[in-house]
């Protein structure tokens, strides 16, 4: 009697000491999924100088969520757009990129965009990491005009689509439109580019346009050629992938 019960122990706490297949399978975690890969989307931009004789300072693009605007119209413009408009420096603009959590990339044109002429710049988006474009650049021969757009909606540009449309000439309202050598920085009169004072009336608008010496105002280093009419770029933008 002793023996067949210690037998039967024995099987039993054999039994118990054996993991249970189907209970083992069902306590393993399933295998991780592999990361989802977002093919990213490449652009090419293209801004074209449509005026005479105002070169555009080196072109300055940013990629950004909706929640970001480069400028509003009728309201001050940022200190790193002013420095765009004044003095044609994108380095502020590009290092948005690295101080605002919206700006997702930012990209500098090769160059001056001479009258006449174009940039083009090609760029790729990981995933929706970036939903809009914003672009800006100086008509040089000017106090504090430029040439820009904001809150581009790439999303809706497909693989081989392109978007066109023409940038008027904004004033970004940081300097008195005087005109004088020493206050314009592009090659028609060489003066001073970015100051810290604002002698104007704070907020971005369409610009006025040039007046120059030939039309009366005694004072100014610019002409007739260097006068603009609206639009004074226009911006095309590719889809590529």
């Amino acid at each position: 009697m002793n023996t067949r019960m210690l037998l039967l122990a024995a099987s039993v706490g054999f039994l118990a000491g054996c993991p249970d297949d189907d209970t083992h399978s069902n306590n393993d975690s399933p295998p991780a999924s592999p990361p989802v890969q977002t093919e990213a989307k490449q652009f090419e931009v293209t801004v074209t100088n449509l005026t005479v004789s105002q070169p555009l300072s080196p072109l300055a693009i940013l990629a950004h969520s909706s929640s970001y605007q480069l400028f509003q119209v009728g309201q001050p413009a940022s200190l790193a757009l002013e420095k765009v408009a004044e003095s044609g420096d994108n380095t502020d603009l590009l290092a948005e990129k690295d101080n605002n959590d919206n700006v997702t990339m930012s990209y500098s044109g090769a160059g001056v965009i001479l009258p006449g002429s174009a940039d083009s710049l090609t760029f790729e988006i990981a995933g929706d990491s970036a939903s809009q474009l914003s672009i800006a650049s100086m008509l040089v021969n000017t106090n504090d005009g430029f040439v820009g757009e904001t809150g581009i909606d790439l999303s809706r540009i497909a693989v081989g689509e392109s978007y066109t449309m023409n940038m008027p000439v904004w004033d970004a309202g940081t300097e008195a439109n005087s005109e004088t050598s020493a206050s314009i920085p592009g090659p028609a009169a060489g003066g001073e580019g970015f100051n810290t004072a604002r002698d104007d009336d704070d907020k971005v608008s369409f610009h006025p346009g040039v007046v120059s010496l030939d039309d009366g105002l005694t004072t100014s280093a610019l002409t007739a050629s260097h006068r603009f009419l609206n639009p004074g770029a226009r911006l095309s933008i590719t889809r590529i992938k």
